[in-house]
């Protein structure tokens, strides 16, 4: 299934709440948000059957995001039969990994193949400070979790933030010396709620590499993500850069996005979306609707060229 442009579009990102344990700066307000109604949010069947429409036109690699997903009731009955479905590759998540510990082991038996997991500091009071109430304990308690079910690879997503982590740049590398992780920096993006703190507190990627010349860049011929990956000579893990702001990665996008209220996002960094459910109910098939959202993916994002900013905030999205 290639979209205008050519690109090979097999990659859904569906996120399942908005509701998240945590309220991270930079992605929800203090506040918290108002809870949808149940009937607004697509039913677990409603995902399942937009899975299949996905499948059947080529979608193989499935990520189930939020909010925190694992904060939405039957989340393991959900991964189990979306893991039942014939043709689909990869099922993965991306959690901030404090519900880890009750559910890694019934996730993984149920086919979840591995997670990411979100992490902006390894300082407990800057941590508190970034998610306005979390505990970093609970994360670690979270990998390891996740590392003893045999989930792999477990891929740290870190959104570097000038005067806050990058300080942290040299311990997040070298982390990956002993443990078989990968720590993936991603670049502040300007959306929703992180549209005004991004202003000041966006660092490109570069940084990274100007402060650990020892990373050395890796040939990655599986490579189907942003990320361009680098490892530390006789590391076990390896060192990711996703860098949507200083690089535009438009031309290997490969993936649609799904909010929780049912609407397709061709592009994350447009506020243009398509209404599932509405077309849907018109009589449209979740195919021709996927078809639709695939032919109107843009060539590429305009965030470096003064577009509006995105109203929602990521949580909303899917992280």
């Amino acid at each position: 299934m290639k979209d205008h442009y050519g690109r090979k579009i097999n990659y859904m990102r569906i996120s399942i709440t908005d509701l998240c344990n945590l309220r991270c700066v930079y992605c929800m307000p203090e506040e918290g948000i108002e809870k949808h109604p149940h009937q607004k949010n697509l039913s677990f069947e409603e995902i399942l059957e937009l899975i299949k429409a996905g499948v059947s036109l080529g979608v193989n690699k499935i990520r189930l995001t939020g909010g925190e997903p694992l904060v939405r009731h039957g989340i393991v009955d959900l991964v189990r039969q979306i893991g039942e479905i014939p043709g689909i590759e990869d099922l993965t998540m991306t959690t901030n990994g404090i519900l880890l510990p009750k559910y890694a082991k019934d996730l993984k038996a149920a086919g979840l193949n591995r997670v990411n997991i979100s992490l902006d500091t390894f300082d407990p009071v800057k941590f508190n400070e970034i998610t306005r109430w979390g505990h970093l304990e609970d994360v670690f308690a979270g990998i390891a979790a996740a590392k003893a079910v045999g989930m792999h690879p477990i891929k740290i997503n870190t959104v570097l933030i000038k005067d806050f982590n990058d300080n942290e740049i040299e311990t997040f590398v070298n982390y990956t010396r002993d443990e078989a992780v990968y720590v993936r920096f991603i670049e502040l993006m300007p959306l929703g709620e992180s549209s005004g703190f991004a202003e000041n507190k966006y660092l490109s990627n570069d940084e990274v590499l100007k402060r650990m010349p020892a990373l050395t860049p890796l040939l990655m011929p599986d490579k189907t993500g942003p990320a361009e990956y680098y490892q530390l000579p006789g590391a076990k893990g390896r060192v990711g850069l996703i860098n949507p702001i200083s690089k535009h990665f438009c031309s290997e996008c490969n993936r649609i996005r799904v909010t929780t209220d049912g609407k397709i996002k061709p592009c994350l960094h447009s506020d243009y979306e398509i209404d599932l459910v509405a077309l849907h109910q018109s009589g449209m098939t979740y195919q021709e609707i996927l078809l639709q959202a695939i032919n109107e993916k843009p060539e590429k994002h305009h965030i470096n060229e003064d577009e509006k900013q995105l109203l929602r905030n990521m949580n909303e999205i899917g992280g």
